[in-house]
């Protein structure tokens, strides 16, 4: 696993394959960042379930200016702090060891906004929904927004969650990735489906 693209392109994650953490495969977050490509510099974004930390770590290669991870596991905010050190990004990425959900909560409470928001929760347990439900009462959400979600094939999504719709939706192998906006976004000309 890689950096794609950015500063840091090329530089190789460290990983932890005992984890059982499932890494996005860079095929995937190659498409995601093309797509998303016009709002990452200066974002601040969100790296919510964030596993090994790769979305996030891609984005600040890509010039968002700071990254908050998420992730309820101790071992996952190892290796992301880890990555975060090899990649000299200790300044601009913030790492958080708890429950989406609450951590979400909390940022709430201190006035943090995103423009960037991505969902990579494990495959098959509900969560992705859950976590949507509660980023789009829109307060930890900057004024015109771009989140994402990664899911299995197999799961769906609804098309509207509060103040998010569903803008754009790809499917890679066995992976599908959604794109949410907020409904009342002026969408930016000649910026694809976003």
């Amino acid at each position: 696993m890689r950096i794609i693209g950015g500063v840091k392109g090329g530089r190789r994650l460290v990983e932890w394959d005992e984890s059982g953490i499932r890494p996005m495969r860079d095929f995937v977050r190659g498409a995601l960042f093309n797509i998303v490509a016009d709002f990452v510099p200066g974002a601040a974004f969100l790296d919510l379930c964030c596993g090994t930390g790769s979305v996030g770590l891609e984005a600040l290669s890509r010039g968002a200016r700071s990254c908050t991870f998420v992730d309820r596991s101790p071992e996952a905010c190892g290796i992301v702090r880890r990555n975060l050190d090899a990649l000299d990004f200790l300044s601009v990425g913030e790492v958080v060891e708890g429950d989406c959900l609450e951590v979400i909560g909390r940022l709430v409470r201190v006035g943090r906004r995103f423009d960037l928001a991505f969902v990579g929760p494990p495959y098959r347990q509900g969560l992705a929904p859950k976590v949507l439900e509660q980023l789009a009462d829109g307060r930890v959400l900057s004024d015109d927004p771009v989140v994402v979600t990664e899911i299995h094939e197999l799961e769906s999504m609804a098309e509207r969650f509060g103040c998010l719709e569903e803008v754009d939706h790809r499917r890679y192998g066995d992976n599908q990735l959604l794109f949410y906006r907020r409904t009342s976004s002026t969408l930016p000309e000649g910026g694809g489906a976003l």
